[in-house]
C-alpha cells in the first residue's frame, strides 16, 4: 500500500475515486428519498459557501493576512455572471460556464487592483483598507443603473444545480490544494511564518501576496456566480460587511490554514440555522453561543492547521500506526540518558568564600 501511494498519480487516482464515491452517495440518498427536495437544494449553498471559505482561507490562513472584503469580490462575480447570462441567448450548457469564468476573471481583476496597493500593509491596516474597498464596491453597484440599483437585479435564470455546484467545489479544492503543495505554496507559507525572513531569502513577497489575493478573489467570483443563478435575484445589501465576517467566521472556526476545517465549518454553519428553524426564537442565540464556546475551548479552530490526507490515512492504516501517538524524534534516548546521568560535583568552586577556587587541572600541561 505504501509503495502504491508513493506515486503522485496514484494519489490523484485515489482522490478522484473518493470524490466520485461521495457524489454517488449523495445522488443515491436523494433518489431513494432520504433527503427531500428542500434538503437536497440546501446542499447548493453548502457548496458555494465551501468555495468562499476555502478561497478566503488561501489569503487568511495560508498567507496569514486578514482581508475583510471577500463579499465584495463575490458580488462582482455574481453581477458579472448574471449580466452575461441575461445578455446572451445561448444554451445553458454554454452560457453558464462562460458566465462563471467571466465572473471569476472580473473579480480577479478587482482583486489584483485592490491587492497590489493594499497588501503592502499588514494586520489591522490591511483589514481596514480591504473592508473599505468592499464597501466601495457595494455602494458603486447600488448606484449603477444596469445592475438594478438598490432594487437589485432580477430575472436571472436558475442554472445552478447540485452537480454543477459540486463540480465547482471539487475544482476549487483541488486547485488550492495543488497550489499549496507546489513551490509557490511553500513560498506563501514562508511569508505567513516570517515575512521579513522570506524577503531576505529572495522570495518576492509582494508578488506572492498579490497572486494569492487575486486567486482568492477569482474563486469568490465563481461562488458569486453560483449564488446569483441559485437565488435568481441579487440584492446589493446582501454583500455588506456582515457577509465578509460570516465567511471569515467559517475560516476561523474550522482553523486558519486547514482546508478540511474550512470545508467542515462551511458545511456546519450553512446547515445549522436551518436545523434550528423549529426553534426560531432561539436559533440565533444557539448559533452565536456555539461559536463562542468553540472559540473559548478551541481558539485555534476545530482542526487547527491540520489537513486531511486520504493517502496518509491509508498508509498509517497499512502500517498499523493509525491509532498510535507519534513521538518526537530522539525523545526517548535523551530521556534515558538523563535518567542514568549523574551530576559530578564542581570541585573548582570552594564552599568557603574566603578560600579562592583551585585552578582546573589540564592534561598535558607544559611549563614555559
Amino acid at each position: 500500500m505504501e509503495k502504491f501511494l508513493s506515486k503522485m498519480k496514484n494519489r490523484y487516482l485515489l482522490n478522484t475515486v473518493l470524490v466520485a464515491a461521495v457524489y454517488g452517495i449523495i445522488m443515491l440518498i436523494i433518489q431513494v428519498g432520504i433527503l427531500n427536495r428542500y434538503q437536497a437544494n440546501m446542499l447548493i449553498p453548502v457548496c458555494y459557501n465551501i468555495i468562499l471559505a476555502v478561497s478566503l482561507n488561501l489569503s487568511a490562513g495560508y498567507l496569514g493576512q486578514l482581508p475583510l472584503g471577500h463579499a465584495g469580490f463575490m458580488s462582482v462575480g455574481g453581477y458579472t455572471a448574471a449580466l452575461i447570462t441575461l445578455a446572451l441567448d445561448l444554451p445553458a450548457a454554454v452560457e453558464f460556464p462562460i458566465a462563471l469564468i467571466a465572473g471569476g476573471l472580473v473579480a480577479a481583476v478587482f482583486g489584483f487592483v485592490i491587492g497590489l496597493p493594499a497588501l503592502r500593509l499588514r494586520g489591522d491596516y490591511l483589514a481596514i483598507i480591504t473592508l473599505g474597498f468592499g464597501e466601495i464596491i457595494r455602494v458603486v453597484i447600488t448606484n449603477l443603473g444596469f445592475t438594478g440599483g438598490a432594487f437589485g437585479l432580477s430575472g436571472i435564470q436558475k442554472h445552478t444545480t447540485l452537480t454543477i455546484a459540486f463540480l465547482c467545489t471539487v475544482i476549487t479544492v483541488f486547485a488550492v490544494h495543488a497550489l499549496m503543495k507546489s513551490r509557490h505554496g511553500r513560498a506563501i507559507l514562508s511569508i505567513r511564518e516570517n515575512e521579513i525572513a522570506a524577503e531576505c531569502s529572495g522570495i518576492p513577497t509582494t508578488y506572492y501576496k498579490t497572486m494569492t489575493f487575486t486567486i482568492s478573489a477569482f474563486f469568490a467570483g465563481v461562488a458569486g456566480g453560483l449564488y446569483a443563478h441559485y437565488l435568481c435575484i441579487l440584492d446589493p445589501s446582501t454583500f455588506g460587511f456582515m457577509k465578509s465576517v460570516e465567511i471569515l467566521i467559517m475560516v476561523v472556526l474550522g482553523g486558519l490554514g486547514s482546508m478540511i476545517g474550512s470545508i467542515t465549518a462551511a458545511f456546519g454553519l450553512t446547515l445549522l440555522p436551518e436545523l434550528l428553524r423549529d426553534f426560531s426564537d432561539y436559533r440565533m442565540v444557539v448559533y452565536s453561543l456555539l461559536l463562542v464556546v468553540v472559540m473559548i475551548f478551541k481558539p485555534s479552530g476545530l482542526f487547527g492547521t491540520y489537513d486531511f490526507s486520504m493517502s496518509r490515512l491509508l498508509t498509517d492504516f497499512s502500517k498499523g500506526d493509525l491509532f498510535k501517538k507519534k513521538k518526537t524524534e530522539n525523545q526517548e534516548p535523551v530521556a534515558d540518558e538523563l535518567k542514568g546521568a549523574e551530576i559530578a560535583p564542581d570541585t573548582s568552586i570552594s564552599a568557603d568564600p574566603d578560600i579562592p577556587p583551585e585552578p582546573a587541572e589540564t592534561e598535558g600541561k607544559e611549563e614555559l
